[in-house]
Order: structure tokens, then C-alpha cells, then sequence
């Protein structure tokens, strides 16, 4: 008999598949893979299964820590700081930041909810979440130019350990697509690269650290330890 393996619903398969702890319509296995892909738990289940894993808190971008939670970390940063809402929508966010009252005359808080940075039904109160948090930190933290040394990459998982202005002496974990993608370069290439980004160096959390405007950084002279000048 065929092994049907990393499938949704363990009692379905067979033979059966240990059950992941953490939720209740996935395997272990599945979980694993669906954690470490923007795609969620979904993008490794056949079509037909599809429906019975969407949104697993294992995976899903609302859980701290999953790959579909970075990448949407990074998309609401690069909104921020690349092409900001209208004054009226961030002075909504932050009302509700501080839990203050607010109008809203422009009809902004139908945009917001549909960007992730609300939540609530329409007759409901309206709370921000993490990622309108996000978007108002990132309007207004210090970003600062970096440099970013890639130490190690991991294909399976599909991340990379960099060492950034954030501390010189701890890498940090941070999505290898978003790398290969802004550098153009494959996985094996980046390992001993030394790139550039912008970055918020002053976050309290590793996993709080968001690179934007990743870009290779220019060679060094072949000189440039023997006194030689970079210019």
C-alpha cells in the first residue's frame, strides 16, 4: 500500500499520522512544513484537503514567529515607510492605540480592516491589531542604514542567519526569499555576503527586526586591509 504522507486530518490517512499538538486539523508533519512557508499549511495540502487546514493558528500570519507572519511584518513596514496611508487612516490607528474615540468621516476604517490593521465586525467596536501596531511603530521608529553580513542559510526552512547593526554579535533569523529576491543572487551565493538594508537596530525583540531596501553592498578594493582607500 501506498504511504500518503503530510497530509491534513490524521485519522484520514493511512497509515495514520501523529496529530500535531498544537492544533486540531493538521498533522505534526504538515505543521512543521506549513510554519516555515508564506503559504501556510495550505501549500502543502492536496486541493480537495485545502479547506480543512486554512487559517491553522500553526501557520497562519497572525501567529508570531511563522514565515506568513514575517512576510506580512515586512509588507506592513515597507507600507509604512514606502507609501503611507492618508493622515486620517493613521489618525484612526492611533486612536485606537490608546483605546481613544475617533471619527471617521472619510470611511477609512473599512480600508483598514481590509489590510489586517483592524479588527471587528462593522456593528462591533473595531480593535487594532498587531499589524496596525506595526504600521504605526513604523512610521515613526528610527530606521537606520546597516550592514548585513549573511552567515548561514537553511533551504529547507527557507531562512537566513544574518548579523545586522541590531547586535554584531547575535544573527538574527530572517526570510531567505525576501534575500534571494531583493539580490538576485541563489541561496548558495549569499552565504559571506555582506549586503546592505534599512532596519529598525533599536527593536527589543530579534524576531522584531524588519529589513527593507536590501540591496548587495559594493566590493572592497582588493587593497583595502593594506591601507588601501575605498572609494
Amino acid at each position: 500500500m501506498t504511504q500518503i504522507l503530510d497530509l491534513a486530518a490524521p485519522e484520514r490517512l493511512r497509515p495514520a499520522q501523529e496529530p500535531c499538538p498544537d492544533c486540531t486539523c493538521c498533522t505534526a508533519v504538515l505543521c512543521e512544513r506549513g510554519r516555515y512557508d508564506v503559504a501556510e499549511c495550505m501549500a502543502h495540502t492536496p486541493a480537495e484537503l485545502a479547506v480543512m487546514v486554512a487559517g491553522c493558528p500553526c501557520s497562519a500570519p497572525t501567529t508570531r514567529g511563522t514565515h506568513a507572519w514575517r512576510a506580512e511584518m515586512i509588507r506592513v513596514t515597507k507600507h509604512a515607510t514606502e507609501a503611507p496611508m492618508p493622515v486620517e487612516a493613521e489618525e484612526i490607528l492611533r486612536a485606537l492605540t490608546v483605546s481613544e474615540s475617533f471619527t471617521d468621516p472619510g470611511g477609512f476604517l473599512r480600508t483598514l480592516r481590509a489590510r489586517g490593521y483592524v479588527t471587528g465586525t462593522e456593528e462591533g467596536a473595531p480593535l487594532i491589531t498587531e499589524f496596525g501596531r506595526r504600521y504605526i511603530t513604523a512610521r515613526t521608529e528610527r530606521r537606520h542604514a546597516t550592514p548585513v553580513e549573511v552567515v548561514s542559510v537553511d533551504t529547507r526552512r527557507r531562512t537566513a542567519q544574518v548579523v545586522v547593526g541590531w547586535d554584531i554579535d547575535a544573527p538574527v533569523t530572517v526570510l531567505l526569499d525576501q534575500l534571494m529576491t531583493s539580490t538576485q543572487l541563489p541561496a548558495e551565493d549569499l552565504v559571506g555576503r555582506f549586503l546592505e538594508a534599512r532596519a529598525n537596530c533599536h527593536a527589543h525583540d530579534a524576531d522584531d527586526l524588519v529589513l527593507t531596501r536590501i540591496q548587495l553592498s559594493p566590493d572592497m578594493p582588493a587593497d583595502w586591509m593594506n591601507g588601501g582607500v575605498w572609494k
